[in-house]
């Protein structure tokens, strides 16, 4: 799809009841076509079967409310298990037969031919410059800046204020941190966790985890801090 938010009359129902699920419900009410009927989380956390005044639904039933043709789920969480948790359920419901909802921001700075897949998020002030490539299942948070011919690859997670300079990827399941600088060209592997305020200027390793300015290698992996 390109980067405008599709209009659909089907109703979304977003997975999660924390802050990310939230954010995600506040922007879509008031900056999107879409009409969120529901949330949904794994049964063990519905609770009192509420969240933000409208209905909290087990996730391992929700075709009992909604059947995959009569909705599109969005699936906002986080960068648990080095976004892990946000690809089983993701994975899960496509399996079950559930399209997606994307959402671009109208406050974002995009262009008309921008490609995303689906369950993309990108939140206020982003950046995307001609010929960068969002994968599906990613988060882009505010006012991150991926420059011209920028690949952001399936289930990743783009913190705020992150800079990346031209030609430079970020990997499946790779999380960057809030206000990372990644030199253009650089490789950040799959599932490579690059902290917050890191400056990296050099390809990183699957499951790393770098932090610092230069960035280096630390002895944990990405599932031990994430």
């Amino acid at each position: 799809m390109n980067a405008s938010t599709v209009r659909d009359d089907r109703p979304l129902v977003i997975f999660g009841n924390k802050l990310s699920a939230s954010l995600a419900w506040y922007c879509i009410v008031h900056d999107s076509p879409w009409q969120v009927a529901a949330f949904t989380v794994d049964a063990a956390y519905v609770g009192d079967g509420h969240h933000e005044g409208l209905p909290l639904l087990p996730f391992e039933t929700l075709e009992a409310h909604f059947k995959p043709a009569d909705c599109r789920l969005l699936i906002p969480m986080g960068y648990q298990q080095i976004n892990g948790v946000r690809r089983a359920r993701y994975e899960a419901a496509k399996a079950r037969g559930y399209a997606f909802a994307s959402y671009v921001s109208s406050r974002a700075s995009v262009w008309p031919d921008l490609v995303v897949g689906d369950n993309v998020l990108i939140y206020e002030h982003a950046i995307v410059q001609p010929f960068a490539r969002i994968g599906s299942n990613c988060i882009i948070r505010s006012g991150a800046h991926i420059s011209h011919h920028c690949q952001v690859a399936d289930h990743a997670f783009v913190a705020a204020e992150v800079a990346m300079g031209g030609e430079a990827f970020v990997g499946e399941q790779a999380f960057v941190g809030v206000g990372a600088v990644l030199r253009d060209r650089v490789q950040i592997a799959p599932r490579s966790f690059v902290g917050a305020g890191a400056v990296v200027v050099a390809d990183t390793e699957a499951d790393g985890v770098y932090v610092g300015n230069p960035a280096r290698k630390l002895a944990k992996t990405a599932l031990q801090v994430s």
